[in-house]
């Protein structure tokens, strides 16, 4: 009997010790049951039409179901979304390449960790009579720029710079957010704007226009997830289940345009026009996907690309230090689909 009962010890202590072990591989990516994470996703903006995936969660149940609950931190470009992140007020910041090179350049620790939009959005707009076809028939034009703090002028200033010419080559004119309006009146020959500015513009009775796409010249990047090297050791594990996540919401509105560009109604700052939304919402969707055969799943991070993008902006005089982006760029939280 006390052999029979060793015997049967030592297996049920086995066995519990096996049920631990797979117990431990089957929730290696998944949330312990009932518990919630906040993760704070700092923006460049308010909640706009375009991350619709980011603003549905009471519906749709992307993070829900990942254990994450996303809290929205609106901003007014993406240097604000850094900062957000910098101060502890956020845990990952929806920004753009140029606030991330600007960032490193002043010797902040920062990772990038996902591609959101790998497609370049940003463009330069003129009218057909103007016949600007290319970029060397920029040299000698008045062009608006929203700001001259923008993408507008950053990705100006690489499109230029892929023809040759320098901002000394042109004249660059602060136009404001509403940049098709002196276009449309003949007080600049151009104007730097993004996909779905364009759209607004035609919505406003823009007329023929030849349109110099950025990312057939240097596609960057429009917009990634960056986290501080602080949060990436402490929460890697929450902002895995939350990458997972918004790789599924976003695969969700390239599969869904209409049903996201009914919800943006509801959830959109500027969505009250589902036709405009849907648009708008296709075309952030091509954004969304690479041309790459290196970046096979929503989110691949091309080194290559982000290395050579903050080359040019040291060469443009956007920052002063060489940068290695090696050490910013990290793969290991992307999905693998």
């Amino acid at each position: 009997m006390k052999i029979k009962f060793i015997v049967g010890s030592v297996l049920l202590i086995c066995a519990l010790v096996l049920s631990g072990c797979a117990t431990n591989d089957k929730n290696t990516s998944q949330p312990d049951p009932g518990k919630i994470e906040e993760v704070r996703v700092a923006s460049w903006s308010k909640s706009i039409t375009e991350q619709t995936n980011l603003l549905v969660d009471e519906e749709k149940g992307f993070y829900k179901d990942k254990g994450v609950k996303v809290a929205f931190i609106p901003g007014a470009g993406g240097g604000d979304a850094i900062k957000n992140i910098l101060t502890g007020q956020a845990d990952i910041a929806f920004t753009d390449p140029g606030s991330l090179y600007s960032a490193l350049d002043k010797g902040e620790k920062l990772k990038v960790i996902y591609n959101i939009y790998p497609q370049n959005v940003f463009n330069v707009v003129s009218l057909k009579e103007k016949n600007i076809t290319k970029p060397e028939d920029l040299k000698g034009k008045k062009i608006g720029v929203y700001s001259l703090s923008s993408g507008t002028r950053q990705n100006l200033l690489v499109l230029l710079h892929q023809a040759g010419l320098t901002e000394k080559d042109v004249t660059i004119v602060e136009t404001g957010l509403l940049n098709f309006a002196p276009l449309m009146q003949g007080q600049v020959d151009a104007t730097a704007a993004t996909d779905t500015g364009l759209e607004t513009g035609k919505q406003k009775g823009l007329g023929d226009v030849y349109v110099l796409e950025v990312k057939n010249y240097l596609n960057v990047p429009s917009d990634v997830y960056v986290v501080t090297e602080k949060t990436y050791q402490e929460k890697k594990e929450v902002l895995k289940r939350f990458l997972e996540a918004y790789q599924n919401s976003a695969q969700w509105m390239i599969d869904n345009p209409q049903e996201a560009a009914s919800l943006a109604v509801k959830y959109a700052i500027d969505g009250k026009d589902q036709n405009i939304n849907q648009k708008v919402i296709n075309l952030r969707n091509i954004s969304s996907m690479s041309t790459d055969p290196k970046e096979k799943t929503l989110g691949s991070l091309n080194l290559e690309i982000l290395q050579k993008g903050a080359d040019v902006y040291q060469q443009l005089g956007l920052i002063q230090n060489k940068l290695d982006m090696s050490q910013a760029v990290l793969h290991d939280l992307v999905p693998k689909k």
